[in-house]
C-alpha cells in the first residue's frame, strides 16, 4: 500500500490510502462480487447491490486483470462514471450517499453495515446488514498505477465541487465509518449505481 498513488487523500489514523470504492458489480452486466438479487433498496432508494462493471472507454480492471473486474467491478474515471449505469440508473449524487449512510445509522457506522462479510484484508468485513455488499475495490490513475484493494472501497458521486474533483465516499477495511472526500476527477474508482 503506497500513499502516493492518490495524492491528497491519505488515511487519517491508518496508512491505508483511499478515496471512495465503488462496489457495486451489475448482475448480469459482466458479474462481480456481492449477491443477493443485484439490487437493494435502502432508504426509499434502489441501489444496484454489486460494483459496477460494464466497460467503458477509460474503464479498467483493477491491476489490468479481468479477475479483478469479475470480484470488484471495472474502475471508472469521473467522467465515464457519469454515463456508465445502464438506462434506468444513473450515478448518485453526493446527497443521495448521505441519505444512503443516513438511513443506515450515520457515517460513523454505516461502513461495517453496507460492507460485505468477506472479501476484506486481514478477515476484516461488515455485517451486511442491508445487502449492500460492498467491497474494496481499490483505485488507479491513468498511466495504470493501482492500489489498495482489499483493503478500500471508493466510489464516485455525480457532485463536482470543482473543474477537476468531485465527490467520493469510502470504507475501509478496519473501521465502520463512510468517508466522504473530493477526488481527482481523473483517478479511477468504482461506481454503484441508484435507480432513476
Amino acid at each position: 500500500m503506497g500513499t502516493e498513488l492518490f495524492g491528497n487523500v491519505v488515511r487519517k489514523k491508518k496508512f491505508v490510502l483511499c478515496t471512495v470504492v465503488a462496489t457495486a458489480l451489475l448482475i448480469g452486466c459482466g458479474g462481480g462480487g456481492g449477491g443477493g438479487s443485484g439490487t437493494v433498496k435502502i432508504g426509499g432508494k434502489t441501489w444496484m447491490a454489486k460494483n459496477l462493471n460494464i466497460a467503458t472507454a477509460n474503464s479498467k480492471c483493477y491491476d489490468n486483470d479481468p479477475a479483478n473486474c469479475a470480484k470488484y467491478g471495472r474502475l471508472y474515471t469521473w467522467e465515464d462514471a457519469k454515463s456508465a449505469c445502464p438506462s434506468g440508473w444513473r450515478l448518485p449524487s453526493d446527497a443521495e450517499w448521505t441519505a444512503l449512510t443516513d438511513a443506515v445509522g450515520g457515517e460513523s457506522v454505516a461502513g461495517k453495515k453496507l460492507k460485505s462479510t468477506s472479501g476484506w484484508y486481514n478477515n476484516d468485513k461488515g455485517t451486511d446488514d442491508y445487502g449492500f455488499a460492498a467491497l474494496p475495490g481499490g483505485g488507479g490513475n491513468s498511466v495504470g498505477d493501482f492500489d489498495d484493494a482489499g483493503y478500500c472501497g471508493i466510489w464516485w458521486s455525480s457532485t463536482e465541487y470543482d473543474a477537476l474533483s468531485a465527490g467520493t465516499r469510502s470504507m475501509y477495511y478496519d473501521d465502520e465509518y463512510v468517508d466522504r472526500y473530493s477526488s481527482d476527477e481523473a483517478l479511477l474508482f468504482s461506481v454503484r449505481c441508484v435507480q432513476d
